[in-house]
């Protein structure tokens, strides 16, 4: 991330300005919104000593290139999380749970995943860098603040990165609907790493090839497939519901 990219929506940029204030240059705000929401957000800025700037509603269109904006934008810094799968790994104190997107190019569906896992305690989320959607603005967005605080590890080779999570010890559970096994079955204690395919087309051959073990989510009605992100929302919480038992 530059110095100079943007990050907008309420909830993106008050999760930001909480976690990670240090890395806020500017708050950019509608100079029209006077309400109870933007008047919290700026008090919480100007307690952490962000510049605060009012504009107009056109201004913040321009930088974000929408107006789905709610009226605040944010120019930030990076900030530093975890960058390799050995970082996540080493400074673990419980088994791990990852979410590994296999070319999921909707950032709707990618923030969505992303605040599924923060949600659901996954401790990263791991996906290809070719042809596959990485955290922008949109994401961000969409995940509500969940970008800013969990891991996103883009990799070069994502069948060579499953085959270093089994050598670590590392379950790998790939979800397919055309798996023998459903997913209330499966034994889901110790570390693991849930791979979900993109949206439509499910996990791609090489990648099905270097799962450990093939799940289906059990479906009950008419629907017989779910969007990526509801079915990793699916998958989490059972391993966590397992794990407490």
């Amino acid at each position: 991330m530059s110095a100079n990219e943007f990050i907008y929506g309420f909830h993106a940029v008050q999760s930001r300005l909480r976690s990670h204030a240090e890395s806020v240059n500017e708050l950019y705000v509608d100079v029209e919104r006077k309400d109870q929401r933007v008047r919290n957000l700026l008090e919480l800025a100007e307690q952490l000593k962000v510049r605060i700037l009012p504009v107009d509603r056109k201004r913040l269109d321009g930088m974000v290139g929408n107006d789905k904006h709610q009226g605040c934008v944010a120019r930030v810094s990076a900030i530093k999380l975890a960058v390799s799968i050995a970082d996540v790994l080493d400074v673990l104190t419980e088994p791990a749970l990852l979410l590994v997107l296999d070319g999921v190019q909707d950032p709707h569906n990618l923030g969505a995943c992303l605040r599924l896992a923060d949600a659901l305690g996954a401790h990263a989320v791991i996906a290809p860098k070719d042809r596959a959607v990485g955290v922008n603005a949109t994401v961000r967005k969409v995940a509500s603040g969940a970008a800013e605080v969990v891991p996103f590890i883009p990799v070069t080779n994502l069948a060579r990165s499953l085959r270093e999570l089994k050598d670590e010890g590392v379950w790998i559970m790939g979800a397919d609907g055309e798996a023998e096994q459903d997913l209330f079955s499966a034994k889901l204690s110790g570390p693991i790493a849930w791979v979900l395919g993109a949206e439509g087309e499910g996990l791609r051959r090489l990648t099905r090839e270097h799962c450990d073990v093939l799940v289906r989510i059990p479906m009950f009605g008419s629907v017989d497939s779910l969007n990526v992100s509801v079915a990793s929302g699916i998958c989490l919480y059972e391993t966590q519901r397992q794990r407490r038992l």
